[in-house]
């Protein structure tokens, strides 16, 4: 079993220094694919080293499978890591640089050719094993250090943003070249990036992290449509969430998010809440994704809510066009419309917000008012 357990982990770079990663709590089951996100400096790549081993843990323990490895070196701990500069030796062969690690280990000639070969076959880089490094493309290099990973037979791969040097369209071939890769081989892999594209499409779990703190662990669908907080509604999504200060009034009966003259009836569903509920007469932040924003003339009323606004500006993104637009709060809000329409500055909108869709925080904290 490659079960991965972090039980209050903590790390700290000097006895008077701020603890980089806090209390760091997690399983990770046996063949999971879970992807650590977060923008830089938030720990992230420091759990990974504490796990492989490349960093002491200063409070905690770090368990895989069954074994506390606190004490392992990183050779003794059944792992393989990946990094972002592929690490290759640039004096030796294709097939030289994925059976070094074999013939550290001492592994028969002909075992270190055929798990070389079945390497190289399952990651398609056959045709290039006589090739030295500086011959090969970034993605060619980079399947060259996962082809060094794989011939371990690990028990827990270790991935640090191994995709980032690769241009935009090397990077989309390559997300689908990890997910068919751990599909067939099966392996626990702990994947860490910044970017919210390869933890949204590639992960069975995300682990979002802000300052050394887990702010939320879900599957990518829960993550994006439940956030836990705005750090997370705000992180995950492009673009990311639109925000709205106001108060929670009662207005005949119904309970409204009243902000710079305008107000929106929220569903009743949201507003029989006991978290909203009770909040009503107080100070709420109101969260909307683009794609639940409409731009459109009036006759769309009876989608959603309808608030008048202008356009600032819009940007094309292929198969979908970004309006910003500006509705009396202090931050313009974006809308995600197709591409066709045609918006000019300045243009006066009747903007339709779903609030089926809308999510309640706490400005205090920043928790999601359930």
């Amino acid at each position: 079993m490659s079960r991965v357990t972090l039980n209050q982990v903590c790390k700290q770079y000097g006895k008077n220094k701020p603890r980089v990663v806090k209390h760091f709590n997690l399983e990770i089951e046996d063949k999971e694919f879970v992807v650590f996100v977060g923008p830089s400096g938030c720990g992230k790549s420091t759990v990974l080293r504490m796990i492989a081993g490349l960093e002491d843990i200063s409070e905690g323990e770090i368990y895989i499978g069954d074994v506390l490895v606190n004490e392992l070196p990183p050779k003794d701990r059944d792992i393989a890591m990946v990094f972002q500069n592929y690490a290759l030796y640039p004096n030796m062969s294709v097939y030289e640089n994925i059976a070094f690690g074999l013939r550290l280990r001492k592994m028969p000639k002909h075992e270190i050719d055929i798990a070389v070969k079945r390497a190289a076959r399952v990651l398609e880089i056959e045709a290039y094993l006589d090739r030295k490094p500086m011959q090969l493309s970034g993605g060619q290099r980079q399947r060259v250090a996962l082809g060094r990973a794989i011939v371990r037979n690990p028990q827990l791969f270790l991935m640090d943003e191994p995709l980032s040097n690769l241009d935009a369209k090397l990077r989309a071939q390559m997300r689908s070249e990890l997910i068919r890769l751990h599909k067939q081989l099966g392996v626990t892999t702990i994947y860490v990036t910044h970017d919210q594209t390869e933890a949204m499409t590639m992960a069975t779990r995300v682990v979002v992290m802000k300052d050394g703190v887990i702010q939320q662990v879900d599957t990518p669908e829960e993550i994006y449509n439940n956030p836990a907080n705005t750090f997370v509604a705000g992180f995950i999504g492009s673009p990311p969430m639109n925000f709205m200060d106001g108060i929670l009034e009662e207005h005949g009966g119904r309970l409204e998010f009243r902000t710079n003259g305008f107000a929106l009836e929220i569903p009743r569903r949201i507003a029989k809440a006991p978290a909203v509920d009770r909040l009503a007469g107080r100070s709420v932040t109101l969260g909307i994704r683009p794609e639940h924003v409409g731009v459109d003339d009036a006759r769309d009323a009876g989608q959603g809510a309808v608030i008048r606004g202008s356009v600032i500006y819009s940007e094309l993104m292929g198969a979908d066009r970004f309006v910003h637009l500006d509705v009396r709060t202090p931050a313009p809000i974006v809308a995600r419309t197709a591409p066709g329409r045609m918006l000019p500055a300045e243009s006066p909108m009747s903007i339709v917000i779903d609030m089926q869709k809308a999510l309640f925080f706490n400005p205090e904290n920043g928790e999601r008012l359930d």
